[in-house]
């Protein structure tokens, strides 16, 4: 069938065909062996006419192995022939220790596709596909031939699914039923979804780049409050003399500042009442007794204001308040495992902005009270459950509650955040990642607890966004591109790959790609991919729903896959019209 090459550019070689032989079979896309005295060379047929075809150059095989790219170009005098069947095996992966049974291939007569687990899994990695072109039924096969991969049993898998359409718990639902030390849990945070357990973060494993993403802080001088704002929380929830004493400390300097200040004396009492009755302690409460020359006052009636528009008691108060100011305690730092609230959360701020001046300023002013009203509306919204944790725990703690119920492993944990807006359900997802980062970071070895974080309908969470400009830095773009070497590995599913962080999707090193028509998406590929070319991109076009093209490292080359339909499937097809049009 193949006659001899006709000429030879830098990717691609022109081979004429056998005049009078008719080709009986579609070839176009098949693979074949071009070969002389020094190398074998995998090529691709990618155009045919009558009397020629054009072979894309992919990779060259040396001692069976196949590696990808080309170095060194064929010889004018090479062969050409058909792969053969340990070459195709080599082509599509082998099921060899360390791989897994991906799908099959349509063009080698439903050949199985393997990848290299450690290749797929140990990096970070996207799926990319139309509404309807088999991306979630792809996700979750994929998953599930994990789980019945017996030669690598996944026990120790932690896997975190951010599943908002709540498509997946049924795709997991007989995880058990493959081997009874397979579990997974769901958590919600609808109250009306009774199903699955309800979402709880403990509110103080969260930093205070967590908290300015909480409330939705967007400008620079709202970090300084909110960092303060969580330095106090911390400190009043403690239940320590040396807690207590910095409390003194920090409400004698606040009064004191306040009793300075040019507010006019009624203004000066306001702010000082509301800093006690927000933080009261032992020394300074409204009915705290000061002591005098032979007399006492009650804290309260030092404060009545006499024609002279000075208050009556103010010498008294002022010596009073200044004892318990202590300089060496400015530096003072609490513990960050301290149990608090929201409603602490809200004194500490409170405390923060009337003792610091934040109202008095009128360039503060307004980014002062926005964070105020976010914190108020966060506290009196139903969403202010998902922090009212039960009972104190660290990370490790926390992680572990996460992952084990009932003294047992949860392999798949999946977080659907179903009633959410997309700001808080984003910010919800960055929590976890980032508290699941620092997690492993601490770890003494790197990478040896890996954790899989796998967004669903990701362009709603990982882009562009303004966390580099609040904070100088977004989770997902920081886990992109350390996460891998301390096991914490992305997994990027979405129908707008343009809507995504370009930094993340530049750090993943394999695609899964279904039907792809959007022009912009299609561009967007083509440009931010890494070693990717236009004939991969314009392959996706046509796929069928439920195949792929899959590259990446877990491949020897690009390769089409036909997904095995997953059992149970996700909860993902479409409403059935005909029938619901007819039900009563």
């Amino acid at each position: 069938m193949f006659d001899k090459i006709s000429y030879i550019s830098e990717t691609n070689v022109v081979v004429d065909l056998v005049q009078g032989v008719a080709i009986t079979n579609n070839i176009l896309s098949s693979h074949v062996i071009i070969s002389d005295e020094e190398k074998e060379l995998l090529g691709e047929i990618s155009q045919v006419n009558s009397s020629q075809v054009e072979i894309k150059l992919l990779g060259e095989f040396t001692n069976g192995q196949l590696f990808g790219g080309i170095i060194r170009k064929p010889l004018m005098n090479a062969k050409i022939r058909p792969v053969n069947d340990q070459e195709i095996s080599v082509i599509l992966g082998q099921t060899n220790p360390g791989a897994m049974y991906l799908g099959r291939s349509p063009f080698y007569n439903g050949a199985p596709v393997c990848l290299s687990i450690n290749n797929f899994f140990g990096n970070h990695f996207a799926i990319f596909g139309n509404s309807g072109s088999g991306k979630s039924c792809g996700t979750a096969r994929v998953l599930q031939n994990v789980f019945q991969n017996k030669d690598n049993p996944p026990l120790n898998a932690n896997i975190i699914i951010f599943d908002v359409s709540g498509e997946y718990a049924n795709a997991f639902s007989k995880l058990s039923e493959i081997d009874p030390r397979y579990d997974y849990r769901v958590f919600t945070t609808s109250e009306s979804n009774t199903q699955y357990e309800q979402l709880k973060i403990p509110l103080w494993l969260l930093n205070a780049n967590d908290l300015a993403l909480l409330l939705m802080s967007s400008a620079h001088s709202q970090l300084p409050i909110v960092e303060r704002m969580l330095k106090l929380a911390r400190i009043f929830a403690e239940s320590s003399q040396m807690s207590e004493t910095y409390k003194d400390h920090l409400i004698a300097k606040a009064i004191i500042s306040i009793l300075f200040s040019d507010s006019t004396p009624v203004k000066k009492k306001n702010d000082i009442f509301q800093i006690v009755e927000t933080c009261p302690t032992a020394n300074f409460n409204m009915d705290a007794n000061i002591q005098g020359v032979g007399y006492t006052r009650k804290f309260r009636d030092c404060f009545h204001i006499d024609k002279t528009g000075t208050f009556t008691e103010g010498i008294l108060f002022t010596e009073y308040t200044s004892s318990f100011v202590r300089d060496e305690l400015d530096d003072y730092e609490p513990r960050n495992l301290t149990f608090y609230n929201l409603k602490d959360l809200e004194k500490a701020l409170d405390f923060t902005l009337i003792s610091e001046g934040w109202y008095n300023n009128p360039n503060t002013y307004a980014d002062a009270a926005s964070v105020r009203v976010r914190l108020h509306s966060l506290i009196t919204s139903e969403q202010s459950k998902i922090f009212d944790y039960p009972q104190q725990v660290d990370v490790q703690q926390f992680l572990s509650a996460t992952l084990y119920k009932d003294n047992k492993k949860r392999q798949i944990v999946i977080i659907n955040p179903e009633d959410m807006d997309d700001s808080l359900a984003s910010v919800i997802t960055k929590i976890y990642t980032r508290i699941i980062f620092d997690f492993a970071k601490t770890l003494p070895k790197k990478g040896s607890i890996p954790f899989h974080i796998i967004i669903e309908e990701a362009h709603r969470y990982i882009k562009n966004d303004n966390d580099h400009f609040l904070i100088g830095y977004n989770i997902f773009e920081r886990v992109a591109k350390e996460g891998r070497k301390y096991g914490v590995i992305l997994g990027v599913i979405s129908q707008r790959p343009v809507e995504l962080s370009d930094t993340v999707i530049s750090q993943c090193s394999n695609f899964l790609i279904f039907k792809t028509n959007h022009p912009s998406d299609e561009e967007y590929i083509r440009k931010m991919i890494p070693n990717i070319n236009s004939d991969i991109v314009d392959k996706q076009k046509s796929l069928q729903s439920g195949t792929c093209l899959g590259f990446g490292t877990a491949f020897k080359i690009p390769v089409i896959v036909h997904l095995d339909m997953p059992d149970p499937a996700p909860l993902s097809s479409n409403s059935d019209i005909v029938t619901n049009w007819k039900s009563a």
